[in-house]
């Protein structure tokens, strides 16, 4: 039911075809709603490519890891640490998702033949390597923060490495969508 001005109106006396304004005011047709959201919906999913919408969360995700990883160093603070632990475990997830959607875009859009794919790909499957290999001995060795200084540079080299290799990753996928040499 709509209230219209305080009155209780009767669903059958309005035309079906409209919905109710969050003020009661019947303002869009029921079908152009539902064309809208169907047109969003069919351009993110078959249109647009998905890699582009994916890619922003890993590289996000590790630049956080690494400046909550430096906070840490800084203030000596276990609580940052975890923080860039769980950014850094997120990232393992997003860049496994992200490499995906690269693949199948690229095979989409480009038939495979994207500039940098090959680079890329080598450098995306590092980044994949090297932060789920961080995140696995970290869940493993929680102290790892303190351990001994070889091992906690490794650590934190680790951090410094996959922003570096994200760094490069988003510059060549920005060649491939501004089309520059």
């Amino acid at each position: 039911m709509c209230r219209l001005y305080g009155d209780v109106v009767n669903m059958q006396e309005i035309n079906l075809d409209f919905i109710c304004h969050p003020y009661n005011h019947p303002i869009i047709k029921l079908e152009e709603q539902m064309d809208l959201i169907n047109r969003i919906l069919y351009n993110l999913i078959y249109v647009h490519p998905l890699h582009t919408l994916i890619v922003h969360f890993p590289i996000a995700l590790i630049s956080s890891a690494s400046f909550f990883m430096l906070l840490a160093l800084l203030r000596r603070s276990d609580l940052l640490e975890k923080i860039a632990f769980a950014n850094l475990s997120l990232a393992t997830i997003g860049t496994l998702v992200a490499g995906i959607t690269g693949m199948m875009d690229n095979v989409k859009t480009y038939s495979g033949d994207a500039p940098n794919a090959g680079v890329k790909i080598t450098l995306a499957s590092i980044l994949l390597l090297l932060t789920a290999a961080t995140v696995l001995i970290r869940w493993r060795n929680p102290q790892l923060f303190h351990a001994a200084p070889a091992k906690k540079i490794l650590y934190i080299s680790a951090y410094v490495v996959s922003f570096i290799l994200v760094s490069v990753l988003a510059f060549l996928g920005g060649i491939i969508v501004y089309d520059f040499q």
